[in-house]
């Protein structure tokens, strides 16, 4: 099971278990924001996206 999380210069995301979660609550720590209407995740520059396998 893969496991996902935005990160930013000054702030460090939760982990989710989808990638679909983790876009969706991304603009909390500012790491991007998920347009509803396109369905599509944007994000921030100098925003990275971590992986990790549990």
């Amino acid at each position: 099971m893969s496991r996902f999380r935005f990160v930013t210069p000054h702030h460090t995301g939760k982990w989710y278990a989808t990638l679909e979660m983790a876009q969706r609550f991304a603009s909390r720590i500012g790491a991007g924001f998920f347009d509803a209407r396109s369905g599509r995740f944007v994000a921030y520059p100098e925003t990275t996206l971590e992986c990790s396998k549990a």
